[in-house]
C-alpha cells in the first residue's frame, strides 16, 4: 500500500504536533450548572439542544479562537464566531429563532460560567449544562466537530492573516460542513438538507 501510495503521489492526512493554547479554564469560583444530558445524545427534534465548546485556529502570527453551537440532532453548526463566544451564541440564536426550554450544553469554562453568559442564557430562556469535571466524553458532539475541522482542514493550511483564515472558516462551516458533508447519523444527508426535511414533513 506504502508503495502504490508513493509511486501516485498520494499522501495521508496527519496531524500537525505542536502545543495548543488553553482554550478552557475551569479553575474558577464561578457557579457550575448540572449535567442534564449525561452523554444522552439521542435527541429527534431540532432546536432542543446545542451543545458548545471553543478551540484554537493558528495562523501566521498566532491564534485565533473559534466558537462554535452546534445542534446535536441535526449536526448542524448554528452558531459560530472567531474570538467572541457571545456572538457565537447570538448568531445561534437569531439563525435559528429556539424556542424557549433549549438545552445549551458545554464544558465548565470561565467563558460559560461567566455572569455575562448566564444572563444572556436566562433572558433567551435558555437552560444551561455542563459536563462533569476532566470529562470530556460529556462533551463529545462538540469535540468530534473540533476534530473532524482540524483533521480535514485547518491541519492542513497556513493561514496567512485573520481574515484569510476567517473567510476559509466560512467556507468549511457554512458552504461545506452545513450544506454538504453527509452525516451517516442522519441518513447520510446534509445538516442543512436533514432540517429542512423534518419541518417540511413534521
Amino acid at each position: 500500500m506504502a508503495k502504490i501510495m508513493r509511486e501516485n503521489g498520494i499522501k495521508a492526512n496527519t496531524t500537525r504536533k505542536f502545543m495548543p493554547p488553553m482554550t478552557a479554564d475551569s479553575n474558577h469560583e464561578e457557579a457550575i450548572s448540572p449535567n442534564l444530558l449525561e452523554q444522552n445524545f439521542e435527541v429527534t427534534e431540532p432546536n432542543k439542544v446545542y451543545v458548545t465548546d471553543i478551540t484554537y485556529i493558528p495562523y501566521m502570527f498566532g491564534f485565533l479562537y473559534l466558537c462554535k453551537f452546534k445542534d446535536i440532532c441535526t449536526k448542524k453548526i448554528v452558531g459560530w464566531s472567531v474570538d467572541n463566544h457571545m456572538k457565537a451564541l447570538q448568531n445561534a440564536v437569531e439563525n435559528q429563532k429556539p424556542k424557549e426550554g433549549l438545552i445549551i450544553h458545554s464544558d465548565r469554562g470561565s467563558q460559560y460560567a461567566s455572569k455575562e453568559f448566564r444572563e444572556k442564557l436566562n433572558s433567551k430562556g435558555i437552560i444551561q449544562s455542563m459536563s462533569r469535571k476532566g470529562n470530556c466524553w460529556d462533551n463529545a458532539p462538540a469535540e468530534s466537530f473540533f476534530s473532524t475541522l482540524k483533521r480535514e482542514f485547518t491541519n492542513h493550511k497556513n493561514f496567512s492573516s485573520q481574515e484569510q483564515a476567517r473567510y476559509s472558516l466560512f467556507e468549511y462551516i457554512e458552504v461545506f460542513c452545513n450544506r454538504k458533508r453527509l452525516h451517516s447519523r442522519i441518513g447520510y444527508k446534509a445538516p442543512v438538507t436533514f432540517e429542512n426535511e423534518f419541518y417540511a414533513y413534521s
